[in-house]
C-alpha cells in the first residue's frame, strides 16, 4: 500500500511536489462545489483500531460505528488520496443499491469507477469538472434531502 508521511493538510499537499498541484486543483474544485464541506486532515486509524489507515484529505465528516469499537469513527463525506499511480477520491455518498460515484460514472471523464464507488486518475485535468461540480453539489442536496445516505463501505452512518 502506497503511504503518504503527512500529518496536516499542507504536509499532504507537499508530500509528492509533482503532483501537488492535481491535488491543489481537485481541493479547489472540491471548495467551491460544496463549500459546507469542511476541509480536514484525516489521519487513518492506528493499527489495531478499526478503519482505515491511510491518510488523506477530507471535507465534512460523519461516524459510524463498528462492532469491534465501543468508539465512533469519524469518516469524511469525500476523501482525496494520493496513491502510487494515481489519484483517488473516496466518496461515502450511497443510494439505495449503488453508490453514488457509479450513477456519475459516464459524465466524470477519463476516470474509473471501483465497485466501491472510489473514483481514479491520473491528472486533474482527467476529470470534467462540470459534471464533477454538478455531482457533488446534487449529492450535498440529496443527502440533505434523505434521498441518499452516508456509509463507509457496507456500514452506515450514526
Amino acid at each position: 500500500m502506497f503511504e503518504v508521511n503527512a500529518s496536516s493538510i499542507a504536509a499532504y499537499f507537499e508530500f509528492d511536489p509533482p503532483r501537488e498541484n492535481d491535488l491543489h486543483a481537485v481541493d479547489e474544485m472540491i471548495r467551491s462545489a460544496v463549500p459546507d464541506w469542511t476541509r480536514w486532515f484525516v489521519a487513518g486509524t492506528p493499527a489495531g483500531m478499526p478503519g482505515m489507515r491511510m491518510s488523506m484529505i477530507g471535507y465534512g465528516r460523519f461516524a459510524y460505528n463498528v462492532k469491534s469499537s465501543d468508539r465512533p469513527i469519524a469518516w469524511p463525506i469525500l476523501g482525496l488520496a494520493l496513491q502510487k499511480n494515481h489519484l483517488s477520491l473516496y466518496l461515502a455518498v450511497k443510494y439505495e443499491g449503488a453508490t453514488a460515484a457509479s450513477n456519475w460514472a459516464d459524465r466524470l471523464g477519463k476516470v474509473s469507477v471501483s465497485k466501491i464507488g472510489a473514483i481514479r486518475f491520473v491528472r486533474a485535468s482527467d476529470i470534467e469538472a462540470q459534471a464533477f461540480r454538478m455531482m457533488l453539489q446534487t449529492l450535498e442536496k440529496d443527502l440533505q434531502d434523505g434521498r441518499a445516505m452516508l456509509a463507509y463501505a457496507r456500514v452506515q452512518s450514526n
